[in-house]
């Protein structure tokens, strides 16, 4: 996204998507007070018409942010991880980000009752057998 401008246009992609690929519904949308989604027409018009709600966080309060924190903490944990571990240059942060996604989706979690995030999406266990660690100084 380069712009605010997008913000709405890709939320309507991404329900698309959610509803074509998933056969799911997004039942909340939940924001900031941002006007790209809150007041305009469009958004207002799309939210009815799905059947979407809407939920905007109070202003001021960052602390209702805690959960996102918290996971783009986790994000960025795995991906220095990642990137220290494999000793890549720091041009390569974006694909220890996009890999750290990956592994975390694949990850038990309490939360899930010891199912992980791929589980609970698609409905069946994720496959392993091709994750394997490389020595990054092996000719």
């Amino acid at each position: 996204m380069v712009t605010k401008d997008e913000a709405f246009h890709l939320l309507k992609s991404f329900v698309a998507m959610v509803q074509t690929q998933l056969q799911s519904n997004v039942q909340i949308v939940r924001s900031d007070n941002a006007l790209e989604l809150g007041l305009s027409n469009a958004a207002l018009d799309f939210f009815a018409t799905s059947g979407t709600l809407h939920q905007t966080s109070c202003i001021q309060t960052p602390q209702l942010n805690r959960v996102v924190k918290r996971k783009h903490k986790h994000l960025l944990k795995v991906s220095r991880a990642l990137l220290f571990q494999s000793h890549l240059p720091l041009k390569y942060w974006g694909e220890c980000l996009l890999t750290a996604t990956y592994l975390i989706n694949r990850m038990l979690t309490v939360l899930l009752k010891f199912q992980t995030p791929f589980e609970m999406l698609f409905g069946k266990t994720p496959q392993y057998h091709y994750l394997k660690a490389l020595d990054a100084f092996a000719a």
